[in-house]
């Protein structure tokens, strides 16, 4: 689709780190390289998001089924212009935006992220989507950093997405294990009453 990196995630080039190495963090050049790209981009921060998603559904169109809005919209035209998918485009570039913020405080990133992948357990939205989101950010904005792109920024923002999705995916299952033990039955629970001697 235009775009060297799109389904890399299929392939395991752009998943998620694993459990171990779910705490690895973008190095300090990276961050800065980071922090000045995001300073190019943050300017086109709505076209992106459109590109983004339009992107995303053109290389995945399995992901509109996560989206009730989209679910049967076919004309890419209509969701290139469709204000939801804007709306959704900016919601989503303001985490991004939000998340560069707080490189440099990596407990809020992480509070942050872990917060977000806990709101899209209820928006029934699973973690194995999460990584697509990246790579269509990046296929996204190489032509608007043009020549400022190398092989290093890319892998600077693929390590800020791999360092995100991972909590986002940890955040989701800590939530949908919280929601198993509070749909347990009454009978499933030990009565503390009938414990005491």
């Amino acid at each position: 689709m235009g775009c060297a990196i799109s389904g890399l995630e299929a392939k395991g080039e752009f998943g998620e780190r694993t459990t171990e190495d779910a705490a690895a963090t973008p190095s300090e050049p990276q961050i800065q390289m980071i922090k000045e790209s995001w300073k190019v981009i943050r300017d086109d921060i709505a076209k992106v998001g459109i590109i983004m998603f339009v992107r995303l559904f053109e290389t995945h169109p399995e992901c509109k089924d996560v989206f009730f809005l989209f679910r049967d919209v076919e004309d890419l035209e209509r969701l290139r212009t469709s204000r939801e998918l804007r709306a959704h485009g900016l919601r989503v570039m303001s985490f991004i935006e939000k998340s560069v913020a707080r490189l440099d405080q990596l407990e809020r990133l992480e509070a942050l992220a872990l917060e977000l992948g806990k709101s899209h357990y209820h928006y029934n939205a699973p973690p194995k989507y999460y990584s697509y989101v990246g790579a269509e950010f990046i296929c996204a904005v190489r032509p608007i950093l043009k020549e400022k792109w190398t092989s290093e920024l890319e892998e600077a923002w693929k390590t800020l997405f791999q360092f995100v999705t991972g909590l986002m995916k940890r955040g989701y299952e800590e939530e949908s294990d919280r929601q198993r033990e509070l749909a347990a039955s009454p009978k499933e629970r030990p009565d503390k009453r009938n414990t005491a001697i």
